[in-house]
């Protein structure tokens, strides 16, 4: 199994529904992508302060490499994924994304 772990700095100026609504469309690609399993999304909730300005992010288990690579290139996923970085302060620079597993 692998966990693909995204985690997010959104912009200030994305509201709570725009952020629900893009966690709902990455959890939809469940339904075309063969070895995509649980999702979990929601806001950083550690008492830590070490989330290094993350207030959100996201985990999704793959069952395999092979699915989690299906859905790096799915383009429902590039959709998704766009509306994602979109959202986020800087872009791309607003993500961080680490797979563990194997």
């Amino acid at each position: 199994m692998i966990q693909h772990i995204v985690l997010c700095r959104f912009r200030e100026d994305v509201s709570s529904s725009e952020i629900a609504a893009i966690w709902q469309e990455l959890d939809r690609l469940r339904d075309v992508i063969p070895g995509m399993g649980r999702a979990t999304f929601g806001e950083n909730t550690s008492p830590e302060a070490l989330g290094r300005g993350h207030g959100h992010g996201f985990v999704i288990e793959f069952d395999t490499a092979m699915a989690r690579d299906a859905y790096l290139v799915h383009p429902k996923h590039k959709v998704a994924g766009s509306r994602l970085v979109a959202a986020c302060e800087g872009g791309v620079d607003g993500i961080t994304v680490v797979d563990i597993g194997g």
